[in-house]
């Protein structure tokens, strides 16, 4: 059963069209603001993580048909989420802790303390958009957004789902940036995955999906297993034969596991400017756990 990405949402500081993704960062853009783009409504005691991620979800499940002013225009229990995050509550987390050492438990605020879940954001945007499938968080560190990829696909191609969307978010605060050492890229990208067979909004198509202990492993099961790749989304360009074209994804700070998501939607504006050729996402690093995705536009027909 073949697999596609049928919806995308990106929100990057000065960027939300995922053909810039394929472009230099914008320089000295506003952050994102998430009231400006869902509304107020809903977002009050909401983490940062999780306020961008509804604003993600809401594009790309509109971007797939999935979404109208009315809501779901599919049923609840035939949808569901994966969240890839590394950092997206750890301030929560760092504030309540502090709060606990200060002052005890009675210190902690009901409103914020649902935050210091791992997984609110993907909760969070269940309840908002009533997706009622399965319901994941991944959190392992850099491969994180393509296992998240992966392991939606799967859900799609087992049929416990119709349709599954993927948020990669990461926010930028004091606590985050000083886990990684620098800027955070404070935003992301979404997905939504379906049957490719059963689309007219199909715009990629999943190809092999490889784990490897090195980015060169992954980099030659990929070639193997689906060449003729024309891009490379990958941070390690010395993989990139002469001739392909590669896209880092730099500029817009730390983007841990958000960057999978977003090799994803860059993969879908690299479709979206009429190239039919494959393109390779790798994540990870040398004799680190690394992991691998081919993408192929669908083309005009789909």
């Amino acid at each position: 059963m073949s697999v596609a990405i049928t919806g995308v949402g990106l929100l990057l500081p000065g960027l939300t069209d995922p053909q810039g993704l394929l472009g230099p960062a914008v320089s000295g853009a506003d952050p994102v603001d998430p009231a400006a783009l869902i509304g107020k409504k809903g977002l009050r005691y909401k983490d940062r993580a999780t306020q961008i991620g509804l604003c993600l979800a809401s594009a790309a499940l509109a971007d797939a048909g999935l979404l109208d002013d009315g809501g779901l225009t599919v049923p609840g229990e035939r949808v569901g989420i994966v969240v890839s995050t590394n950092l997206g509550n750890a301030d929560t987390v760092c504030r309540a802790v502090a709060t606990i050492a200060k002052e005890g438990t009675t210190g902690l605020s009901p409103m914020d303390t649902p935050n210091a879940s791992s997984n609110i954001t993907a909760s969070e945007a269940a309840i908002r958009f009533d997706l009622r499938g399965p319901n994941l968080t991944v959190c392992n560190g850099v491969t994180s957004g393509l296992d998240a990829v992966r392991w939606a696909a799967l859900t799609v191609r087992s049929g416990r789902a119709d349709h599954m969307l993927v948020l990669g978010v990461e926010p930028d605060n004091d606590v985050t940036r000083a886990l990684v050492g620098g800027p955070v890229v404070d935003g992301g990208a979404a997905v939504v995955l379906g049957r490719t067979a059963e689309s007219t909004r199909a715009k990629v198509t999943l190809g092999p999906a490889v784990r490897g202990a090195s980015l060169a492993a992954c980099a030659d099961e990929l070639a193997r297993t689906a060449p003729g790749a024309a891009g490379w989304l990958t941070d390690d360009p010395a993989l990139v034969p002469v001739g392909a074209e590669h896209f880092g994804l730099h500029g817009w700070g730390e983007c841990s596991g958000a960057l999978g998501v977003l090799q994803c939607a860059a993969a879908a504006g690299w479709a979206a400017t009429g190239r039919t050729e494959p393109v390779y996402a790798l994540l990870g690093g040398a004799g680190a756990p690394s992991a691998g995705l081919a993408l192929t536009p669908c083309g005009p027909s789909s």
